[in-house]
């Protein structure tokens, strides 16, 4: 659900984040910014380095686990039972 005013400062940051895998319209739009892309990515960018965040880009809020829940963790090989190898 979208919030009905903008966001500012971690709830911005948390609500960017949970949304940055859709892309940025999706995420501008979730924190209540609407079209407004360019007035959430500022208030964005200010409010990571309140947090001390470096952040130049909205897809660097994605996590290491989450990008690796999203690629998968590849096959599973394994002995079809414990006699078999």
């Amino acid at each position: 659900m979208a919030s009905p005013t903008p966001l500012q400062g971690t709830d911005l940051v948390d609500c960017a984040r949970a949304n940055a895998k859709q892309g940025i319209e999706t995420a501008a739009y979730q924190c209540g910014y609407g079209e407004d892309l360019n007035t959430f990515a500022r208030e964005l960018k200010q409010a990571c380095e309140q947090m001390n965040l470096q952040v130049k880009e909205l897809s660097e809020l994605i996590t290491d686990q989450e990008m690796l829940l999203q690629i998968g963790t590849g096959e599973i090989v394994a002995p079809d039972t414990l006699s078999e190898l």
